[in-house]
């Protein structure tokens, strides 16, 4: 029988069998809040990303005027929001994974291979992704960095230095994993009741 307790707003059922419920902390729950914050603001670029599409494609097919500005306009925005989408599907477990096996498992063994990867993989992943972002971006910034397009965008510092944004978003998110699967491995930090409030 699937629970209707929300997931920051998703219900389980949506979330569906596969999806890997770990308790909730005190300290999970305040990262969570920011990154969803950030995946909630970073939702409102996919409907801006639809309408810069759309003008393009009416300007260059309706009134025979193209524009790289615009097509440059499209990546960037869509680069910002895979991105900071990225650290949102972390958290809130919506992230292809390959639970062919693992979903037989006991919670305890699921909670020890997630910790085992988030230790090992993501979090020096990410961290060298930061770590690299910063100077490629303020490499953009110091030289000013525009497009190569006649017409293109400038300022590609700024689509640059999301990287580095996004990076440490989703090393928030799997800090915020990694305190959970603490919680259900140790009982630290203290998990919350089952109603979440803490």
């Amino acid at each position: 029988m699937e629970s209707s307790v929300e997931h920051f707003g998703t219900p389980s059922a949506v979330l569906g069998a596969g999806s890997f419920d770990l308790p909730r902390n005190r300290f999970s729950n305040a990262v969570d809040s920011v990154v969803v914050r950030a995946g909630d603001a970073a939702s409102w670029l996919w409907p801006l990303l639809v309408a810069v599409v759309v003008l393009q494609v009416v300007l260059r097919y309706g009134f025979g005027r193209g524009s790289a500005m615009l097509e440059e306009l499209q990546w960037h925005i869509y680069a910002v929001g895979f991105m900071i989408g990225l650290s949102y599907c972390a958290n809130v477990d919506r992230h292809v994974r390959v639970d062919v096996i693992a979903e037989r498992w006991p919670a305890r063994t699921r909670a020890w291979v997630e910790l085992a990867g988030l230790t090992a993989f993501l979090l020096p992943f990410v961290l060298v992704v930061f770590v690299e972002a910063i100077p490629y971006a303020k490499s953009a910034w110091d030289f000013n960095e525009v497009s190569a397009s006649p017409g293109g965008l400038p300022y590609r510092w700024v689509p640059k230095s999301f990287i580095s944004i996004a990076a440490a978003l989703l090393a928030l998110s799997a800090i915020s994993r990694l305190s959970r699967c603490l919680t259900l491995l140790f009982g630290f930090p203290k998990p919350l009741a089952s109603n979440g409030d803490g």
